[in-house]
């Protein structure tokens, strides 16, 4: 046993973690009815990132691919039939919060689209990742994470991987580290503490992203599995979960997500563009507003659009 555990350490990816796989089950059926039904299901054993890539790590990417992001470039109007041509420029979406109570039902009440925003100026043109080498990557659409993970000779995760890895072997937790969001007063990831989006208290020590590792390690020795930013995945979006097998023989095992014709966006019948799962949850989750900073959460998240608190890790199957 000694002798294949230090035969695995030395076979194991720079910063990267071995995931058992196993059975688990996936979802929940007490919370946002997209996370239903929960279901059990089987993942074999993948390697996965540490930590979501870092802007340290994106720049160097760039640098040796001359990798030129979604947010760099100007959208192209066939796909986005009636868009104003004014918007039409090259940005992304960043959060600016207002300075007052605002009702939760309408997102551009704090998501700007901010020309000049991009990886490398996450809050705009004034902005820069010169203090936040180690934060995550943002600003990255799908194509722009499935461009890096295919550099690093890597892939992104499927939802089912990433929900397993998030939960650490505490199947059935309510968090990625149990079942009390702040045990004993101790904040265990980057989530937002206040009235959301208008009051930010930073009790957890940050107002936006944070130097990845700054909270407790989950139990599989994953940092940020849950708040700091979004995590694409390599799933289409579907709006729930299948229905469990009939019988334990029946399990699905490394499930993918639903179908790209599927995962459109029934209120844009005109755009087609499809929707990727997302998982963990960001620093702007909050108890009154979003509460996906759990493992079995999900959101959908259009491939074109990149945001301020959405980023990537990678995984190895072998």
């Amino acid at each position: 046993m000694q002798t294949a555990s230090i035969a695995a350490a030395m076979a194991a990816p720079d910063n990267m973690l071995h995931i058992p796989g196993g059975t688990f089950v996936m979802g929940s059926d007490r919370h946002y009815p997209e996370e239903a039904p929960a279901h059990p299901v089987t993942v074999d054993a993948f390697w996965m990132d540490v930590a979501p890539v870092t802007n340290r790590q994106f720049l160097e990417f760039v640098n040796a691919t001359g990798h030129v992001t979604v947010a760099e470039k100007a959208p192209d109007a066939k796909n986005y039939p009636g868009a104003e041509k004014r918007m039409l420029r090259a940005g992304s979406l960043v959060f600016d919060p207002p300075d007052h109570a605002v009702p939760t039902d309408d997102m551009t009440r704090w998501w700007t689209f901010t020309f000049g925003a991009t990886w490398r100026r996450p809050y705009g043109r004034k902005s820069s990742i010169g203090t936040r080498l180690d934060h995550p990557v943002v600003h990255v659409a799908y194509a722009d994470a499935r461009a890096y993970a295919a550099w690093a000779g890597k892939e992104l995760p499927t939802e089912a991987e990433w929900e397993f890895a998030a939960r650490g072997g505490l199947d059935g937790a309510e968090f990625a580290w149990g079942d009390e969001l702040t045990p004993s007063g101790r904040h265990m990831a980057n989530i937002w503490q206040g009235m959301f989006p208008h009051q930010n208290l930073a009790a957890d020590g940050f107002e936006r992203t944070s130097p990845v590792g700054s909270f407790p390690l989950n139990g599989y020795g994953l940092a940020d599995m849950i708040g700091n930013v979004w995590e694409w995945t390599d799933d289409f979006w579907s709006s729930r979960h299948p229905e469990p097998a009939g019988s334990p023989c029946c399990t699905p095992k490394n499930p993918r997500g639903g179908t790209e014709v599927g995962s459109f966006d029934p209120r844009q019948p005109a755009i087609r563009i499809a929707r990727r799962v997302v998982k963990g949850g960001s620093h702007l989750c909050a108890p009154n507003y979003c509460r996906r900073y759990r493992p079995s959460a999900r959101h959908n998240q259009p491939e074109d659009t990149s945001m301020s608190h959405l980023g990537f890790r990678c995984v190895i199957r072998k």
